[in-house]
């Protein structure tokens, strides 16, 4: 990964560490590569987020009874988006799978790959034919996110993937490097993900930014994470919440039958009992997430992520069901805020 870093110190990165593993944070140009999400491509560095690979014959009855998800209705060169949760339905972490012809492989959260690892190991018995593998230190990630994201596939002779439903994956040879390309950026503007090995990482980055892709640091990604409403290990998802009341029924399949957490989330959605949900909230003043959320001065949530934008400033917050939803008028410390709805986030069944 030096040579990586290498050309990315070059190209004006500023790094910070992520679980240890150097991060850009910034390559100078933020307001610049945050408007071509919208309006062209932006390139960023994922290598930092975890890859799992499950792999054996009992890979997808596996990951089908541990995650939110229908794994068994999945096919090599499809993927999704799934959830793994505890027995009381925490979230644990979001993740995208990719099923290949031998194997799965989960991009995870940065700081819940060694966790997610060891709570999978926990439900592999005896006799179980099922082996996981952290292959973050072999493999690089990177994501191409905007609308222009179509036009570098297709200049790389790697378009083939193009129109296929969200997780849809091949491998292709770009420019002499095996990538595997699946549809999706990540967050809910269009785009795809390439994973690749890590001694062609430096040769994959420099293609993709000879494309004309601007590239985008750490803190450019967390905002955009912000203001289209992913939620994050440690801020919205940890074991105080559910796939529910994070908004992430998009991840779940209600009628796949038994996995671990299943009773609670069938319980919720049967009996309407999700007594929050995660909206966007526009700010007059900033404030610490932690903060309480609060409507004729009752406390109904909490902040739990706030960002500062060119539009204004932004966060993210649970907020109680019974309080209202969209358009919603709260306070949060000293700060007015509105509710409003975000693109990554899905607030009941469709």
């Amino acid at each position: 990964m030096d040579q990586l870093r290498l050309l990315q110190e070059q190209a004006g990165a500023v790094f910070e560490s992520s679980m240890g593993i150097k991060v850009p944070a910034s390559f100078g140009n933020d307001a610049e590569a945050i408007q071509a999400v919208s309006q062209g491509v932006a390139l960023v560095d994922r290598c930092h987020w975890g890859r799992l690979q499950v792999s054996d014959q009992d890979r997808l009855a596996f990951l089908h009874n541990q995650s939110t998800n229908n794994f068994q209705l999945l096919k090599p060169g499809q993927g999704c988006d799934t959830v793994f949760v505890t027995a009381t339905a925490r979230v644990i972490d979001l993740a995208s799978a990719y099923v290949t012809e031998d194997a799965v492989v989960l991009l995870v959260s940065p700081n819940r790959r060694q966790k997610l690892l060891e709570w999978l190991d926990r439900f592999i018995f005896f006799g179980d034919r099922v082996q996981v593998a952290d292959i973050t230190g072999t493999t690089a990630a990177f994501s191409l996110i905007g609308p222009a994201s179509r036009k570098v596939l297709q200049q790389l002779n790697a378009g083939g993937i193009i129109g296929a439903p969200y997780g849809s994956h091949d491998l292709c040879n770009i420019n002499g490097v095996e990538a595997r390309v699946a549809v999706g950026s990540g967050l809910a503007t269009e785009g795809y993900t390439l994973i690749t090995a890590t001694d062609q990482a430096a040769a994959l980055w420099s293609t993709l930014v000879e494309t004309g892709a601007l590239t985008l640091g750490e803190r450019g990604w967390e905002q955009l994470r912000i203001t289209q409403g992913r939620p994050k290990p440690d801020q919205e998802l940890t074991e105080d919440y559910n796939p529910l009341e994070a908004s992430l029924w998009q991840t779940i399949s209600f009628d796949k039958g038994c996995y671990i957490g299943q009773e609670t989330i069938a319980r919720l959605n049967t009996y309407k009992g999700v007594k929050q949900q995660l909206w966007g909230v526009h700010l007059s003043q900033p404030a610490e997430p932690g903060t309480a959320v609060t409507v004729a001065g009752t406390k109904v949530g909490t902040l739990t992520s706030f960002t500062e934008t060119a539009e204004g400033l932004f966060g993210l917050a649970y907020v109680r069901t019974k309080a209202g939803g969209e358009g919603l008028e709260v306070g949060i410390g000293e700060s007015q805020g509105r509710l409003v709805d975000l693109p990554f986030l899905m607030h009941n069944h469709q």
